[in-house]
């Protein structure tokens, strides 16, 4: 027997329930590379920081932050391994994949901030350019730039190898296509490399590069100190060019829309369904991308009372499950639920059902052309036609009239309300079809023959 405890435990703190999932994806091997990268990424940050506050180059200081950069990738990475090892729970249904978008999308953010505080201090800068040595400028370039590409190289970062194939191209990636082009025609051996589009991070790790090496040299030649703010610029520029289409793809991954690429196919998926036997509509589709690479969506379909429940489902979703992995198909059959008609409210002085009855009448338009004694009414026993516009039980309200006549009884007719609920009032005010007024099967003063009208006279 185990020991009863009256009272729960405490739940984990913020940092406990932080360390516990440290410790699960620490656990994985494949996770110890990227912890070892990122620890030599905090050194080589140090160290950077260091030399750019020694050199007193703002340029230097935009490049390392593509090495902060890269540590954020590395604990997208690390997210990414995570979410794998993961199973969907109660309050996540989807699973977990959707951590790694956003964590996608807070980096991408993160460097556009560090490039917007990088151009704040380059407007400053030419107001008054400070001085800049170059001493430990140059080394500092190359130690960031072959750490960002053996860190970029070495691990294969599947959270940012998809959004940067599936975002749209930055402007920087569209020039050096360009020049690339030029290249190629003239090489063409070349075009395994450069064609069809460079890696965005390889790219601009090699821009920056070139650009604080060209500021080195400019600097060591004239002395010409503002070249560092302009290099500074170009590079914040680069990294807010690059990092803005990964954004964009994210955020709207976040905001649950539909990717463009795919929303033809789903139109010729949704086609094909509507046409499957038994389905008689699709409605209230929504899809949209769960994660990177996976689409999630729920659809309701209507079938005939006759479908076999199961069966349409099968089909329904083998036909969107080539596209959509998480799917949630709804089915209803069909049930033409007829409207309620109300009567109405009928006075407690006249409510004895055995003096009174209630006699539907035709409309005031219908009563012009009707002869009562060769017209013949609706049964009251059969229910109104489905999508019937001048049936009288949807169109007239109901008529209480007083039975002072002794009943026709043995005839087969029906006395009391009608199925209907409602008939109209205005055939009370026809000249002519009061209560004297007669039908066959209404009311009690009908003529013995057939063949004359109610004034006793033959019919023309």
């Amino acid at each position: 027997k185990g020991t009863i405890h009256l009272f729960r435990k405490s739940q984990r703190s913020f940092v406990g329930k932080l360390t516990h999932e440290f410790r699960l994806v620490a656990a994985d091997r494949r996770s110890w590379k990227i912890l070892l990268f990122g620890a030599i990424n905090l050194v080589c940050i140090g160290f950077l920081l260091m030399w750019c506050s020694s050199t007193n180059s703002i340029a230097l200081t935009a490049y390392t932050y593509l090495t902060i950069f890269d540590l954020f990738s590395l604990v997208t990475c690390l997210i990414s391994y995570w979410v794998m090892m993961k199973k969907p729970s109660p309050v996540y249904s989807f699973g977990f994949e959707r951590f790694e978008v956003l964590a996608v999308f807070a980096s991408t953010v993160l460097a556009q901030l560090g490039a917007l505080f990088i151009l704040k201090e380059s407007a400053e800068r030419f107001l008054e350019q400070p001085e800049i040595h170059t001493g430990r400028l140059l080394v500092g370039t190359f130690v960031a730039l072959f750490f960002n590409l053996f860190t970029m190289l070495s691990i294969r970062n599947k959270p940012f190898a998809y959004v940067s194939e599936a975002a749209s191209t930055s402007w920087l990636q569209e020039h050096v296509a360009d020049l690339s082009r030029s290249i190629c025609g003239i090489i063409p051996g070349l075009s395994s490399i450069f064609l069809p589009r460079m890696n965005p991070f390889v790219l601009i790790d090699i821009a920056g590069a070139l650009a604080l090496c060209i500021t080195y040299m400019l600097i060591e030649i004239n002395n010409y100190f503002a070249v560092d703010t302009a290099s500074a610029i170009a590079i914040a520029l680069m990294t807010f060019g690059t990092m803005y289409p990964m954004s964009v793809y994210s955020g709207k991954v976040l905001l649950q829309t539909t990717p463009p690429h795919v929303i033809g196919q789903l139109d010729k998926l949704l086609r094909e369904v509507s046409t499957l036997d038994g389905v008689l509509e699709v409605r209230n589709e929504h899809f949209w991308t769960l994660g990177f690479g996976t689409l999630a969506g729920s659809v309701h379909v209507r079938i005939r009372r006759d479908a076999n429940e199961q069966m349409v489902l099968a089909h329904v979703t083998n036909r969107l499950y080539t596209l959509v992995s998480t799917l949630t198909v709804q089915i209803f059959k069909d049930d033409w639920i007829r409207p309620t008609l109300s009567a109405v409210p009928i006075a407690n002085n006249i409510l004895n059902l055995s003096d009174h009855h209630v006699i539907p009448m035709p409309s005031l338009k219908a009563a012009d052309n009707l002869n009562p004694v060769t017209s013949t009414p609706a049964k009251p026993s059969s229910p109104p036609p489905e999508f019937s516009f001048n049936t009288p039980g949807k169109n007239v309200s109901p008529v209480v009239l007083l039975n002072t006549q002794t009943r026709p009884y043995g005839l087969g007719f029906n006395h009391g309300s009608v199925p209907y609920g409602s008939v109209l009032n205005q055939g009370l005010g026809i000249p002519g079809m009061g209560a004297t007024q007669g039908f066959r099967t209404g009311f009690t003063n009908v003529p013995s023959r057939y063949g004359t009208n109610t004034r006793g006279h033959p019919r023309p």
